[in-house]
């Protein structure tokens, strides 16, 4: 199962852009690791896609390249100077699609990773509007949807990653 993959690269990226967005990191070098991600994600949706024979592998695949979609708009947004407004209004439409997958895992979770995963997919959904509200309607909320990145980062990829990787937990 690639879970722990891509939550590994999900958990660097965020972390780094939460960084970036602090002005720890520069707008040419965060491309590196955006685009990085978005070849990683991209891959293994491509592969889920290519062995996807029920409804549920077809939405795995699709919500994987919401995420790819969102990490190589952020490396040609600091390429081409874009001012991200684009990418605002994307991320408020990735925002509201995955608002059905936190609800229907977290009404059907069987145990505690599951309920992770839910609460997870309602965390990406507000990390998604919080830059939906920064970037498309320009409020002036950079610091904490900075934090907030890069809080997401920790806690919902790269940790849970590591413990899958190391055994510590059961992907799903």
């Amino acid at each position: 199962m690639l879970l722990p993959f891509s939550l590994l690269f999900v958990g660097a990226v965020l972390t780094l852009n939460g960084l970036w967005m602090l002005n720890r990191i520069s707008d040419k070098e965060i491309v590196i690791i955006n685009l990085a991600v978005s070849v990683t994600t991209g891959t293994v949706a491509l592969m889920g896609m290519a062995e996807a024979s029920t409804p549920a592998t077809v939405k795995a695949a699709a919500l994987t390249l919401l995420f790819t979609l969102t990490y190589f708009w952020v490396a040609v947004n600091r390429l081409t100077g874009s001012d991200g407004r684009g990418l605002g209004w994307f991320s408020l439409f990735v925002a509201v699609s995955v608002l059905p997958e936190a609800a229907g895992t977290l009404r059907h979770a069987p145990d505690a990773m599951t309920v992770w995963l839910g609460l997870c997919w309602a965390c990406w959904a507000g990390l998604w509007f919080l830059h939906f509200l920064v970037l498309a309607i320009r409020r002036p909320m950079e610091r904490a949807t900075a934090i907030a990145t890069l809080s997401s980062g920790i806690l919902t990829a790269w940790l849970p990653a590591l413990a899958m990787l190391y055994g510590g937990a059961r992907p799903f």
